[in-house]
C-alpha cells in the first residue's frame, strides 16, 4: 500500500509519464493490466493557459483514475495558473516536473535544468503548491542533481527539503543526473541514502525511478533502497504485462511472474490500444503514433524483426489489422522480452 496524500494505491508501482507515449490510450491499457496509478506526460503550463488543443489533450477519460497531471514551466505565475486548470479538470494529484533533461528544455529553463537554479525551482514549487492548496495532493518528479558535483548535490537537497517544507505529499526521484540523460546506470545508492535521511518524514512518500525493466526490478529497488513506490517508465512501453507480472510477484505466483504474453494476448492488446488511440486522436494521427508502439510490442513476438518492419509501414487501422492477421493468429510460444534499450530517449523529448 502506497499513500499519496489522500489516495492509497494497492500496489507499490505505477506508470510514469513518457512524452509521446503515455497518453490516455497507453494509460488505459496499463490499468487493464494492473497499473494502479498513472502520470501524464509533462504538459507545458503555457499550452494549457492558451486553451485549444493543449487544453483538449488534458481532458480525462472517466476510467483514467487515479491520475497525476504533470506540469512543466519556467514562471511561478504561469505554472500556478496551469495547476488551477488541472484541478478544474479533475486530476487526483498534481505533479511538478523537475526532471526532464533534454536540451530544448534547458534553453527555456524548465524541467531538470531548474535543478541548477534552486531559487527559481523553489519559487515555482511554492507558487504551484499555493495554487493547488487543499484541492489535491502535490508531488514532484526530480533527478538526483544536475551532475555529480558537490554543488549539484547541495542544490538537490535544498530543493528537496523545500518540497517537504511546502507540504508536498511525495516525490519521485530518478537515480540519474540531468547530465546523464538516459545513459549509464541509475544510482540506486542515492535513493537509499535519500530514504535514510528523509524517509521518516510524516505524510511524505519517497518513490524511485530508473532502470526498471522487468517486474523483479520493482521489488529489488524497494528492497535495496527503501522507497515506498516505484515509477515504471521505459520498461513499460510496449510491455503493459510488466504490471500483471508485478502483481503476480506480490502474490507469490512465480509462474505468473515469468509468463510471457501469448500471441493471443498480444493481439488483444495491440487491437485495443490502436482502437483507443483512434478514439483519442482520430485514425490518421493514431496510424502515425502507433508505429512506435508496434516496434516496441514486436520484441515479444518470435518473429520480432519481421513484425517490426511490418509495423513501421502502418498508416491506418486497416494496415494495423493486416499486421495482426499476418503475425498474430497462431498462438506460438513466446519468451520474456529484454526491455533494456538505453537508446530510447522518451521521457520528455516531445515537449516543446
Amino acid at each position: 500500500m502506497v499513500s499519496i496524500g489522500k489516495h492509497t494505491l494497492d500496489a507499490p508501482f505505477f506508470q510514469a509519464g513518457l512524452a509521446g507515449y503515455s497518453d490516455a490510450a497507453m494509460r488505459l491499457v496499463a490499468r487493464r493490466h494492473g497499473a494502479p496509478y498513472c502520470v501524464t506526460e509533462a504538459m507545458l503550463d503555457q499550452f494549457l493557459i492558451r486553451g485549444g488543443k493543449g487544453l483538449a489533450a488534458a481532458e480525462l477519460d472517466g476510467a483514467d483514475h487515479p491520475i497525476a497531471g504533470q506540469l512543466m514551466g519556467s514562471h511561478p505565475d504561469e505554472i500556478a495558473e496551469g495547476a488551477k486548470i488541472l484541478v478544474g479538470l479533475g486530476y487526483d494529484v498534481l505533479d511538478v516536473n523537475l526532471a526532464c533533461p533534454v536540451k530544448k528544455i534547458r534553453k527555456k529553463a524548465r524541467g531538470g535544468h531548474l535543478m541548477q537554479a534552486p531559487d527559481e525551482a523553489v519559487a515555482i514549487l511554492d507558487a504551484f503548491r499555493q495554487a493547488v492548496g487543499d484541492d489535491a495532493p502535490c508531488t514532484v518528479k526530480l533527478r538526483r542533481g544536475t551532475d555529480d558535483s558537490a554543488e549539484a548535490t547541495a542544490n538537490f537537497h535544498r530543493i528537496f527539503e523545500k518540497v517537504i517544507e511546502l507540504g508536498y505529499a511525495g516525490a519521485t526521484v530518478h537515480g540519474r543526473s540531468v547530465e546523464q540523460k538516459y545513459i549509464g546506470p541509475s544510482r540506486w545508492s542515492f535513493l537509499r541514502d535519500l530514504v535514510a535521511t528523509y524517509g521518516g518524514t510524516p505524510n511524505f512518500t519517497i518513490m524511485g525511478s530508473g532502470d526498471i525493466w522487468e517486474a523483479a526490478d520493482i521489488f529489488r529497488m524497494i528492497d535495496e533502497t527503501g522507497v515506498a513506490g516505484v515509477s515504471v517508465a521505459r520498461g513499460c512501453i510496449g510491455n503493459p504485462w510488466i504490471f500483471r507480472q508485478a502483481r503476480a510477484y506480490m502474490a507469490g505466483d512465480v509462474e505468473g511472474v515469468r509468463r510471457a504474453p501469448t500471441i493471443a494476448e498480444q493481439r488483444e492488446v495491440l487491437r485495443d490500444h490502436f482502437e483507443l488511440s483512434v478514439g483519442l486522436h482520430g485514425e490518421k494521427k493514431a496510424g502515425m503514433m502507433m508505429r512506435k508502439f508496434g516496434i516496441k510490442f514486436s520484441r515479444h513476438h518470435p518473429r520480432g524483426d519481421a513484425v517490426k518492419d511490418a509495423f513501421i509501414k502502418v498508416k491506418n487501422l486497416a494496415d494495423w489489422h493486416a499486421v495482426l492477421d499476418a503475425f498474430y493468429i497462431d498462438d506460438a510460444p513466446t519468451v520474456l522480452a529484454d526491455m533494456r534499450d538505453e537508446s530510447s530517449n522518451v521521457a520528455c523529448a516531445a515537449v516543446q
